[in-house]
């Protein structure tokens, strides 16, 4: 299954559709920060989207986390700031190994990033309005899942 994984479009969907149109993903996975867009966000996708609430998604009445089970893996997704990911993944992570969960997608740093070790696999797509790393280029995430096979990532950027 391919999976889409983006967040904190801050209601600037432009790229988001780009990307849609380029990849045609299996799953569509946003992990906050829609700002009410996540009716327009879903509809654009020929594929179902997953949405959770970020901290700027005020009066949204989103999940504040979803857990998905992806051909054998369990996702855990959520935005970030409840775990303190501005000031690393640690949190976070120790957090998923406690639910069980193999993959944590999350966002709020506006940095992408794939951060494997034996236990978890912390996936940040950055973000593809306002991004923050150097260079500053829209980026996103496409995650492979398979039953029985490695789960695979690529960092993308517009």
């Amino acid at each position: 299954m391919n999976v889409l994984i983006v967040s904190d479009t801050h209601r600037y969907n432009t790229n988001y559709y780009a990307v849609l149109r380029q990849v045609k993903p299996d799953l569509v996975i946003h992990c906050g920060d829609a700002e009410g867009s996540e009716e327009e966000l879903s509809e654009a996708a020929d594929c179902p989207v997953e949405i959770v609430l970020g901290n700027n998604d005020f009066f949204s009445d989103l999940p504040r986390e979803r857990e998905l089970d992806i051909e054998g893996y369990k996702v855990w997704v959520t935005h970030g700031h409840n775990y303190y990911v501005s000031m690393g993944r640690e949190t976070i992570k120790r957090e998923a190994v406690i639910k069980g969960m193999d993959i944590v997608c999350f966002g709020h740093t506006h940095r992408p990033v794939v951060d494997t070790d034996d236990k978890v696999i912390a996936v940040n797509p950055g973000s593809l309005s306002y991004p923050r790393q150097e260079g500053r280029r829209p980026s996103y995430v496409l995650m492979e899942l398979n039953k029985g096979v490695s789960p695979r990532f690529q960092i993308c950027y517009l």
